[in-house]
């Protein structure tokens, strides 16, 4: 019993040393192996969490219709182990599949009652997250006060838990926000204090989202060769690392370039949201 157990604890955190990584193929390999062990020896809150690093893993692969089963199946055992903490986190990562699906009341459903269960049990690095994924919802929504409402009160508690990374995130995400409003002016200020935050935690992740949303205000403002500039710093990143956008912004940079070259200082029309 503790030689398997002490090889599900191995296994997880190998599995989670790949996640991190983004091999997940080799993580899913980790977890499916440490959940053997668990359903042998029977330990509930080790399965618990297995059965979480396997929903996990299932979502961010885009599997979500087996995120969501693991993700079940976690959640009775928390509600048997009376786990009311670990209750509000599994249905935040519920109302993220239903958010990734675009089913923003589902979505908004779950988020609220993982809110109410934070706030029971004093969550706050929960209830952080929770406010901005409520914010995204509000956003994909047109509820836009809502969600700047939203993203400041993850922004209050990000300060509290002096979580620099999460201060930069709502500040970007605000930011966006008033994009989408055209408060232009209010969307640079917002994202040049995240751009700041994240250059001097030195992390060039969350540096790029900011400068991305700013090349975007200033586009829409018609300051192309700032929106350029920016858009070139954010393909060197996704060329470093690899990430998902990386031809679809070279493409923006290259049409961007050449309105440049072809319109020399004039300024387009803004455009406006549909």
């Amino acid at each position: 019993m503790t030689l398997r157990n002490g090889l599900s604890e191995e296994l997880n955190r190998q599995g989670n040393e790949h996640f991190s990584r983004g091999l997940y193929t080799d993580a899913y390999t980790c977890y499916a192996k440490a959940l053997e062990c668990d359903r042998l020896t029977g330990d509930q809150r080790a399965l618990a969490s297995t059965l979480g690093n396997l929903g996990n893993i299932c979502a961010v692969s885009g599997r979500r219709e087996s995120a969501q089963a693991y993700y079940q199946e976690v959640l009775e055992l928390q509600k048997i182990l009376g786990d009311e903490k670990g209750i509000g986190t599994t249905l935040g990562n519920l109302g993220n599949l239903r958010a990734d699906a675009g089913e923003w009341d589902r979505a908004r459903a779950y988020y609220l009652e993982a809110l109410d269960l934070m706030s029971k049990v004093h969550d706050e690095a929960g209830k952080a997250v929770l406010f901005s994924d409520l914010g995204l919802v509000a956003r994909e929504t047109k509820e836009y006060e809502r969600a700047i409402t939203y993203y400041e009160q993850s922004l209050v508690l990000m300060r509290r838990l002096e979580n620099q990374g999460g201060v930069a995130d709502a500040w970007r995400m605000i930011g966006r926000t008033f994009l989408l409003q055209q408060r232009y002016d209010d969307a640079i200020a917002c994202c040049q204090t995240s751009q700041s935050i994240a250059e001097r935690s030195r992390d060039e992740l969350r540096t790029g989202g900011a400068r991305y949303v700013l090349a975007q205000c200033y586009e829409e403002t018609g300051n192309l060769r700032e929106a350029a500039d920016l858009l070139e710093l954010v393909v060197h990143m996704d060329r470093k690392y690899q990430l998902p956008k990386l031809e679809e912004n070279i493409q923006r940079l290259a049409t961007l370039r050449a309105r440049l070259a072809g319109l020399g200082d004039a300024h387009p029309n803004r455009k406006t949201h549909v």
